[in-house]
């Protein structure tokens, strides 16, 4: 059974755990199908109930071909957490692109969070059964996404785009809790008359959490007119 370590690389290159070599583009396709279908039963079913034959029917792949690719149901788990922060860290960088200062860039990192979250629904079940299945791919999960988040606290600090009195560790866990808690709140709960969730976060809303975080983010002005 591979260990937690054998995936928390996500820039490298996926090797099949039955030959130790690395995947052929054709492997790497159906390793994705793989992980689509984990995170369609693991949403629905949770870890518990779901099983290698309710993920290889759903892929439409043959349960002897699974083990080309994973060696249990914990290890595709593992990689579906891996898989599903790599992309969402994905979505919000590529959405932070090109921003004209650092509280540009944190409206559109939690506009590519919550388009992501939306689409991808599975992204809260699946990492909250992280705590319980494998807690080492669960502060993987949230490490990552401080990391960048940290880092880029402290070079807007520098340029006085955020205020200098801020912890950037703190301020990231912070943000970043908060995003989580309001991605479930109003997308994931969330609901209309026919039941069916929304497609997107509501403006009003992210409107409402853009000024918080305008708030606690932005320099603020000293009594001799600086900026702090």
């Amino acid at each position: 059974m591979s260990t937690p370590g054998d995936v928390l690389d996500d820039e490298a290159t996926p090797i099949s755990p039955a030959t130790g070599r690395p995947l052929t583009k054709r492997g790497e396709a159906t390793r994705r199908r793989l992980l689509e279908a984990a995170e369609e039963v693991f949403a629905e079913q949770g870890y518990h109930e779901a099983s290698i034959v309710k993920i290889t029917e759903r892929a439409g792949i043959g349960l002897g071909t699974f083990y080309l690719y994973f060696d249990s149901k914990q290890s595709i788990f593992e990689a579906l957490v891996i898989d599903l922060n790599r992309r969402v860290r994905h979505s919000m960088s590529e959405a932070m692109e090109g921003a004209a200062s650092r509280l540009d860039a944190e409206r559109a990192g939690f506009a590519g969070f919550f388009r992501f979250t939306a689409q991808h629904p599975a992204l809260y079940r699946v990492v909250r059964e992280a705590e319980f299945v494998s807690p080492e791919v669960l502060r993987l999960h949230y490490s990552r996404i401080v990391e960048g988040y940290e880092a880029g606290l402290r070079s807007a600090q520098q340029t006085g785009d955020v205020d200098r009195r801020l912890d950037p560790a703190v301020a990231a866990w912070a943000l970043m809790g908060m995003g989580e808690l309001i991605g479930m709140r109003f997308l994931l709960w969330e609901r209309d008359a026919d039941g069916v969730p929304p497609a997107e976060l509501d403006p009003a809303v992210f409107d409402a959490m853009a000024m918080f975080i305008d708030n606690a983010l932005a320099p603020r002005h000293d009594q001799e007119g600086g900026r702090s």
